[in-house]
């Protein structure tokens, strides 16, 4: 059965978000996502220091059955990547919450709240994917 941690946001586009600083989230893909898309093989990172606008691609990520874009879940600055995935792509698959991180992004401290409430709440997303 699809995980669907309840204290994270998450977006349409099969990404999740979680806060960890006064004015940083880090977002990943959703074990749906993980399991739609199959054996991951690459994952293309934004640069650090690259602006996000809130539903613009910022990387991709390649399965065995397709190219997917990595969607940009708030408007800000990728401050963080997960140097691992480059070299361990198959993390998407085996711990998408966890070690599978993506990026981190600074959001404007003053915008952080009104973004993230515009997300999707586990239970949004569950009714979303029909899990």
């Amino acid at each position: 059965m699809t995980e669907v941690p309840p204290g994270l946001r998450y977006v349409e586009e099969h990404h999740w978000v979680e806060t960890v600083g006064p004015s940083t989230v880090r977002m990943g893909v959703t074990d749906f996502a993980q399991e739609s898309l199959g054996d991951v093989v690459a994952v293309e990172l934004p640069t650090p220091g690259t602006a996000t606008t809130a539903g613009e691609a910022i990387g991709e990520i390649e399965s065995t059955k397709s190219v997917s874009d990595l969607v940009a879940p708030v408007t800000g600055t990728v401050s963080a990547v997960n140097e691992s995935l480059p070299d361990q792509p198959e993390l998407v698959n085996t711990d998408p919450y966890g070690s599978a991180w993506l990026a981190e992004i600074t959001v404007d401290p003053v915008t952080l709240a009104a973004q993230l409430q515009a997300l999707l709440t586990a239970a949004d997303y569950e009714r979303l994917t029909g899990r």
